[in-house]
């Protein structure tokens, strides 16, 4: 599978996320090693209307749906991954006006668990927050044909 196709899955799989739609979630970078996906800033998601500064549950959605999602980077064939356990650490606050990245990466992988680490900066290159996240790994016969077909646009 090449970076495209991995992009363009990735993408079809965050449509289907109502709360990564609403965010406006968008996949910036992917390959079978990691997967980035940017979250722009908007009025929507201040947390703090004095200092504008980003609500956590939105950088918790932005690390986690990154998370996730790059387990169709870094698995032979697609399948649904629920989370089983995402601990994050906040560094320090977004700072506003700017959007936040979500680099994801799958570090150790066994029949029946994923384990990956995920950090979210922003441009300047300071980490606003970072996580570690168990995702259950379901089988690809566990997954809805129908809902393989769509992310995979019919190839599997």
């Amino acid at each position: 599978m090449t970076d495209a196709n991995r992009m363009d899955r990735v993408n079809r799989f965050i449509q289907t996320l109502n709360q990564a739609r609403e965010l406006g979630l968008t996949v910036t970078d992917a390959s079978d090693k990691h997967l980035v996906l940017c979250l722009p800033y908007s009025e929507r998601i201040i947390g703090n209307p004095q200092t504008r500064v980003i609500h956590g549950g939105a950088i918790t959605t932005l690390m986690d749906t990154t998370s996730g999602s790059v387990m169709i980077c870094a698995l032979p064939e697609f399948e649904l991954c629920p989370t089983l356990d995402l601990r994050v650490d906040y560094m320090r606050p977004a700072e506003p006006d700017l959007p936040v990245y979500a680099r994801a990466e799958v570090y150790r992988m066994t029949r029946n668990i994923v384990f990956t680490r995920c950090e979210a900066y922003q441009a300047e290159g300071e980490t606003v927050a970072q996580c570690v996240g168990t995702f259950m790994r379901i089988g690809r016969e566990a997954t809805p044909k129908a809902y393989r077909d769509l992310i995979t646009g019919g190839a599997e």
